[in-house]
């Protein structure tokens, strides 16, 4: 039997355009992307994702704090997975309790450094940056209630160059991204 993965974001997609096509090209009908889910209405994620004719919707933030209305559309798509990807707002206690080691989020930097509210995007590769690390990577995890802290499933590293702006480290950080982020799903999957 299948396996149904949904992808929440908030941004431009890349991520979920990168994992939609992964799955894709596997050809396989045991991993489907059903659905991507968004908390915000202009998000470019939503073009991506109509584009790649995956089903999308923007839920409003009300929604998504109260938690029964995506609860629900999840299990009508008999979701085995979520998937965040850019995904800017905090997921609710219904939903965590529901998918329990069944929410995983990407992180780029190495936890447990440089996470927690606020430590997203850009500001997480200034961060890097400014404390003079010598390397950086994702980390892929399991979520919890706090930002940041649920169970690690894999971290992968690169090298910073002294002089590497936080431009220089995102583009290094974003090939890490699209190339792991979708095999550790598909692990999970397995």
């Amino acid at each position: 039997m299948g396996k149904n993965i949904v992808i929440f974001a908030s941004g431009t997609g890349t991520n979920a355009e990168n994992i939609i096509r992964y799955f894709e090209k596997k050809k396989s009908a045991s991993i489907k992307i059903k659905l991507v889910l968004s908390n915000k209405k202009e998000a470019q994620v939503l073009e991506r994702a109509k584009r790649l004719n995956i089903p999308c919707r923007y839920i409003p933030k009300n929604d998504w704090e109260k938690g029964e209305e995506i609860l629900s559309l999840l299990q009508s798509n008999e979701i085995d997975l979520i998937v965040l990807a850019g995904f800017l707002l905090k997921v609710p206690d219904s939903l965590l309790e529901a998918y329990p080691r069944r929410i995983v989020n990407i992180h780029p930097a190495l936890l447990p450094k440089y996470g927690g509210k606020g430590m997203y995007g850009n500001r997480v590769h200034e961060a890097v940056a400014a404390a003079g690390e010598t390397e950086t990577g994702i980390t892929i995890h399991y979520i919890n209630k706090e930002y940041d802290k649920g169970e690690i499933i894999s971290q992968v590293t690169c090298p910073i160059q002294p002089d590497d702006t936080p431009e220089e480290i995102a583009s290094k950080v974003h090939a890490l991204e699209y190339e792991y982020y979708p095999q550790v799903i598909e692990s999970l999957l397995s």
